[in-house]
């Protein structure tokens, strides 16, 4: 890479604990290449006084001059995090809109520095594979059946809910395979209010049967007539655009519990009230009362995947009865004292089965479609 400009803080002393490097890499249209520097010359002071910026570069490719690379340094993950998934970073990049054919974003952890002859570690630790840096959503990865399983989730605008329904519920199903070691299995979509929930599973790589699902003319086709029913704009044809909707609507899957249960199943979703700041907890109690419910024989709870974005909860479960006839289990806190808990994570709650089944209807999800990919 040719180093072509840096903007650079000084520091002084120890590196801090958790800086994080963060690497942009991005292809350029042809003849968009000094719209692309304009724009970067713009955005680049505004990047510096971001808190918890530290520095960052521009590079270009010295074999493919459509190839550009940005690395900046923070202080840590949390103040990058707040800030590229904030409005303000939304704006600041829309002058690279139109410019950019495809970006690949990469995050790591300072450990080791060199410097000429002094060397320094830094207090980060390494992680472990299936490990991740605390408030940093890990890498989708396959649960114990081999099945990796993601959410998407975007509003659409009040009074349009019935519409973007009709229109999500009817595109024909992608061809399953993928390539030689990934396929997609299954898409179950809900809605509820104006919030509208996509979950999928696939055996492989996640982010390959997305970009093939992608490719299909006909979801294509659907993506682009519910655009005008969203709250927030996207540009599919825009990689920047698309990539920030994408990021903004991801949901990732962060507890999945199955038995081994067998017979006719039911697949439910629900979205639960969460007090500010309590989503994670929420998730954990979830998680550790569906682990115990998929053991149980008498359970009907088949299988439970949790997704969760901050304080955005949805639980996706497979049950053998309707779920008014047990509330507690298709809510998740059939365990002792497990609904005095949700009451404090949620909102109070009434606790008798009457009481349930009224937030139970609250939180339920109304399906829309769920469809297993088409064969070859």
């Amino acid at each position: 890479m040719t180093l072509l400009s840096e903007t650079d803080r000084p520091t002084t002393g120890r590196p801090t604990p958790g800086r994080l490097r963060v690497i942009l890499m991005l292809e350029v249209y042809e003849g968009a290449q000094d719209r692309f520097l304009d724009a970067y010359e713009l955005l680049r002071y505004q990047v510096s006084a971001v808190p918890g910026h530290v520095s960052d570069q521009l590079c270009q490719s010295i074999d493919d001059p459509s190839r550009w690379l940005i690395t900046s340094e923070w202080e840590s993950a949390e103040p990058f995090l707040a800030w590229v998934d904030s409005p303000a970073h939304r704006e600041m990049v829309k002058p690279m809109h139109g410019c950019v054919r495809d970006t690949r974003s990469l995050r790591y952890t300072v450990l080791r520095e060199t410097r000429g002859t002094t060397a320094t570690d830094t207090a980060a630790a390494p992680l472990r594979p299936g490990e991740h840096h605390p408030g940093v959503p890990g890498v989708p990865r396959p649960g114990p059946d081999g099945v990796v399983r993601h959410g998407l989730s975007f509003t659409v605008r009040p009074g349009t809910e019935a519409k973007a329904a009709e229109l999500l519920a009817g595109y024909r199903s992608p061809q399953a395979r993928v390539d030689d070691t990934t396929r997609l299995l299954r898409t179950s979509l809900f809605i509820r209010g104006n919030r509208v929930v996509r979950c999928v599973e696939v055996a492989g790589d996640l982010v390959a049967a997305l970009r093939h699902v992608a490719r299909q003319p006909e979801v294509r086709a659907v993506e682009e007539a519910i655009n005008p029913y969203l709250e927030e704009d996207r540009d599919l044809d825009d990689p920047l655009s698309a990539r920030d909707f994408f990021q903004r609507a991801a949901l990732p899957a962060v507890h999945h519990h199955a038995g081994l249960k067998t017979g006719p199943v039911q697949r439910h979703a629900y979205l639960y009230p969460v007090r500010p700041g309590a989503g994670g907890f929420l998730a954990d109690l979830l998680a550790t009362e569906d682990e115990h419910a998929v053991a149980d024989p008498g359970s009907p709870l088949v299988r439970s995947t949790v997704h969760r974005r901050e304080d955005l909860v949805v639980r996706l479960v497979d049950l053998l009865a309707d779920p008014a006839q047990d509330p507690a289990t298709a809510l998740g806190v059939a365990g002792p004292g497990a609904a005095a808990v949700l009451g404090k994570l949620a909102g109070p709650a009434d606790r008798s089965p009457d009481g349930l089944r009224r937030l139970l209807a609250e939180c339920a999800m109304t399906p829309v479609t769920d469809r297993s990919a088409a064969e070859d």
